[in-house]
């Protein structure tokens, strides 16, 4: 069974960092999701990769984990958020390319 150890992003609808720090150890799905022919739900018969889901504080911890149960991972690195710093002010600066007219 392969197990995929990485960082979440933050979500959608969520403006701060919540859930973002610790890592994930996840299973990959067995077999494809299908959908319930009558209720229209997708369903799975494979439990673990869809509800077992452990959360470790650092990247070693986790890999740790994953070699001592003899369990096959793949590691995947999250790349680090490019922050732009703006300011009200700069909307207003003589440097601005376009200027700022209504």
């Amino acid at each position: 069974m392969l197990a995929r150890i990485f960082r979440p992003s933050k979500t959608a609808m969520q403006s701060g960092k919540a859930n973002t720090k610790d890592w994930v150890l996840e299973f990959e799905p067995r077999d494809a999701r299908q959908p319930d022919p009558l209720m229209g739900w997708t369903q799975t018969g494979d439990t673990a990769s869809s509800q077992v889901r452990l959360s470790f504080e650092t990247r070693e911890e986790a890999v740790r984990y994953a070699d001592q149960h003899g369990i096959a991972f793949q590691l995947i690195d999250s790349k680090p958020a490019k922050r732009i710093i703006k300011a009200y002010a700069d909307n207003f600066a003589f440097s601005r390319r376009i200027p700022w007219t209504h």
